[in-house]
């Protein structure tokens, strides 16, 4: 995030816009803030998570100015696109498929400043910053994602290149290196949905090859927000469906035939080698193959005592680990894996009840688990050499 907000002064100080640097809490910082400054309207971007509208809530009992909120976070504004939860991408695609012409247009060029030049932002050590930064100094440090705008850009049209006329075969493969890998971009703001929908749109690809895309980076994305913002349960047992909820209740007791502790889980320390390469995968990359979050929080639910405790190993895991964790589309996930949420009632079976179950078989039918488990193998002992 540090990186990437330093590629932002970088690049404001090219167009003469000032940059400040503020830490703290929204509601007790920026006040005082725009007092000093004599600032007349804060603009602040949409977020649907319960903490991001805590910080606003807030911040608008004390802010001196009037507050704008944009949503940027989606290609159409989270209110406009429903007025309601959806039950599936089924339900939103044609409402976002409708809005997107007005919605999804170019961005216009940025003006050079010619107001305020004798307004400067902060004179900012980034290394001091980078050198300061509170965090969990225990983590290996992620190498395989440069962050900042540029790398992001990069990594589109990388992916547009070379990854996008399999992608719609190959995703599902771990061993493909099919996925976009834009994520974490996507989460610390470093490049938009709208950004990418448009370079998409502009790419010689074919049609059917683009919609398979837009379908994930538009329509599901917008799909999480949309959960997000109308179930401010979405990360316990109480946002699931009561379908979803009924069926676990009603297996609640079911003899599990492994059972593991969150230490367990967070050290890959279970029966299940593809599992453990999975938790490896997120913990030396900062980021877990799509496919593989599937498999890896299901199997959570049917290795834990509880619906309510496989959920918060999960989300625990997922946020401390995943690059592109406390994300809408993190919990709207790990809430389809293990609560039903945008899916539907399977057959029943121990455990799971009707929520649908994968399989260490049903894996090793789509892609070679080998190759996938041996690749973490061999990057953990890389790792401990290091």
């Amino acid at each position: 995030m540090l990186k990437g907000l330093q590629q932002v002064h970088e690049e404001l100080l090219r167009y003469k816009i000032p940059f400040f640097y503020l830490k703290g809490n929204p509601s007790l910082v920026l006040p005082d803030f725009i007092k000093t400054n004599k600032i007349s309207l804060l603009i602040t971007d949409f977020d649907p998570l319960r903490m991001k509208r805590q910080w606003k809530a807030q911040l608008m009992e004390k802010s001196p100015v009037e507050i704008r909120e944009v949503d940027a976070h989606n290609i159409v504004p989270v209110w406009i696109a429903s007025s309601k939860q959806e039950y599936g991408a089924y339900t939103i695609r044609p409402k976002i498929s409708r809005l997107l012409p007005e919605f999804l247009d170019e961005y216009p060029l940025i003006q050079m400043n010619s107001s305020h030049q004798s307004w400067q932002g902060d004179s900012i050590n980034w290394g001091d910053l980078f050198g300061n930064c509170p965090g969990d100094s225990s983590l290996p440090p992620i190498t395989q994602f440069i962050p900042g705008s540029r790398s992001a850009l990069r990594q589109l049209q990388q992916f547009l290149k070379e990854k996008m006329d399999f992608y719609d075969n190959q995703r599902n493969d771990p061993n493909a290196n099919a996925q976009s890998n834009l994520s974490p971009f996507l989460h610390f703001g470093q490049i938009s949905a709208q950004r990418i929908a448009l370079e998409v749109q502009k790419a010689s690809i074919a049609k059917d090859k683009k919609a398979a895309f837009l379908e994930e980076v538009v329509i599901r994305r917008e799909l999480s927000d949309n959960f997000c913002w109308y179930n401010l349960n979405y990360d316990q047992f109480a946002g699931f469906p009561s379908w979803a909820q009924q069926t676990l209740n009603q297996h609640r007791k079911d003899q599990r035939e492994y059972r593991y502790s969150l230490e367990e889980f967070e050290k890959a320390q279970t029966h299940d080698q593809l599992w453990n390469a999975a938790q490896k995968e997120m913990v030396y990359t900062g980021k877990m193959h799509g496919y593989m979050r599937m498999y890896w929080a299901k199997k959570i639910l049917e290795w834990s005592e509880t619906p309510e405790i496989a959920l918060q190993s999960t989300i625990y895991l997922n946020d401390r680990y995943e690059l592109d964790g406390r994300d809408p589309n993190g919990y709207a996930g790990i809430a389809w894996s293990i609560g039903g949420v945008h899916d539907r009632a399977w057959g029943e079976r121990p455990v799971f009840g009707k929520i649908r179950y994968m399989s260490y078989r049903g894996s090793r039918s789509k892609f070679d688990v080998d190759q996938y488990i041996s690749q973490y193998k061999d990057w953990e002992e890389s790792v401990r050499k290091d």
